[in-house]
């Protein structure tokens, strides 16, 4: 059925070559994906929620704010990520660089993301979900740099390695107090 394709926006287009597939960019799924990360990351924290029972209007603009925030942020990353790969000899094109890449970091956090919700951050084990998440999205970042670009596994995971270490410091492990 042509309609429900229409619809939701997605046109039907048989991928015939795993190269076609793989210069394809999701940024559907990378907006989705920021969002909704961004979304349960703004509502676990206690300052958003104190917000909310002062008053609500003022809380939903401090989350809209973050959320374009995560989603800028998001972008940059993958640009990032894209631009060192490049710089190290890398063949593969922006878009699906940097929308996969986008997709990767978030679909990784989500288990820590609905971890952190519940429990308090500085948990023992909302830090060692925070160490395996990262660690697997780290690997899963560099096979998907090194499938784009076309690059060694060490130049792969030097091109990964700037961004992630921000993602863990800034984003998963939080402020230093």
């Amino acid at each position: 059925m042509w309609w429900h394709r229409l619809i939701l926006g997605l046109w039907y287009r048989p991928v015939e070559t795993l190269d076609e597939a793989r210069d394809r960019g999701t940024w559907g799924a990378a907006v989705m994906l920021s969002l909704v990360s961004g979304l349960i990351g703004v509502v676990s924290v206690t300052p958003f929620r104190q917000q909310w029972t002062a008053d609500r209007a003022a809380a939903l603009q401090v989350a809209g704010l973050a959320e374009a925030g995560i989603l800028l942020a998001s972008l940059a990353l993958g640009a990032v990520t894209h631009g060192i790969a490049r710089t190290l000899g890398g063949s593969g094109r922006f878009s699906p660089t940097a929308s996969l890449f986008i997709v990767v970091f978030w679909v990784t956090d989500l288990p820590r993301l609905a971890i952190v919700a519940w429990l308090p951050t500085d948990a023992t084990f909302v830090q060692a979900a925070t160490y395996a998440t990262w660690g697997f999205g780290f690997a899963l970042a560099v096979l998907l740099i090194r499938g784009q670009h076309h690059l060694t596994t060490l130049k792969s995971a030097a091109a990964v390695s700037v961004q992630m270490l921000a993602a863990l410091a800034l984003l998963r492990l939080g402020p230093v107090r």
